[in-house]
């Protein structure tokens, strides 16, 4: 929702804030990848209890997620496999930083935050899965409250504020609205999809069904 509002605004502030990303030609890859092993560093200390490292960690890595797009369109370096890499990373990291998270709590013996926990692990995933599915057929699917930046900040707000509990209880509900936001959305694109799809070869039968019934016409006219 954040990055859908604020759009290629983002670009330009990004360029004022830290213009010194931009002075030389550097590899948006190479920032995707050094972003991810940050977020991997998050998430061995969210799993032995750091949750302020955790925090700066996971906001340290997503600066690096949110960079490394402007700095490959600024120099003319996208690609298809960086957008690729940058995704799958993406997931790898969301994976990685909630395991953590749950492998704290289920060291800790706290299986009500284990569960809490793994929930929004799972709706997570598939908060993502099914926009990347939906859209191997459509566009673009709408929709989406809680999508990877909010995520990300209030995993980093819960970890810096000592809240954490409520951080992962917004999560829980969020991940959750914002995957049945995306199954309604897809059932309401993909169900416009099919009619379009239909209409052509419903048309094609009505021609082929008029053509049959002027056949027969026709020869019940030559009978008579």
């Amino acid at each position: 929702m954040i990055k859908a509002k604020l759009g290629d605004r983002l670009d330009g502030w990004i360029h004022q804030l830290f213009p010194f990303l931009f002075k030389r030609s550097l590899d948006p890859n190479l920032l995707t990848v050094t972003g991810s092993v940050v977020s991997l560093a998050a998430a061995l200390a969210y799993a032995f209890g750091h949750f302020s490292l955790g925090g700066v960690l996971l906001l340290a890595g997503g600066f690096f997620d949110l960079v490394d797009g402007v700095v490959a369109r600024h120099f003319g370096r996208t690609t298809a496999f960086g957008a690729f890499l940058d995704s799958t990373l993406d997931r790898f990291v969301d994976m990685a930083v909630l395991l953590g998270i749950v492998a704290h709590y289920g060291l800790s013996g706290r299986p009500g935050m284990l569960t809490l926990t793994s929930i929004v692990l799972i709706m997570s995933v598939l908060t993502s899965y099914t926009k990347a599915k939906a859209e191997q057929v459509i566009p673009y699917l709408k929709g989406g409250t809680v999508e990877r930046g909010e995520r990300v900040g209030l995993l980093a707000f819960g970890s810096l504020s000592g809240l954490m509990v409520p951080a992962l209880w917004l999560l829980a509900i969020g991940t959750t609205a914002t995957v049945a936001q995306r199954f309604l959305s897809a059932h309401e694109a993909l169900g416009e999809k099919d009619l379009l799809e239909a209409a052509p070869a419903q048309s094609e039968r009505e021609r082929e069904q008029e053509q049959e019934l002027e056949s027969a016409g026709a020869g019940q006219d030559g009978e008579a």
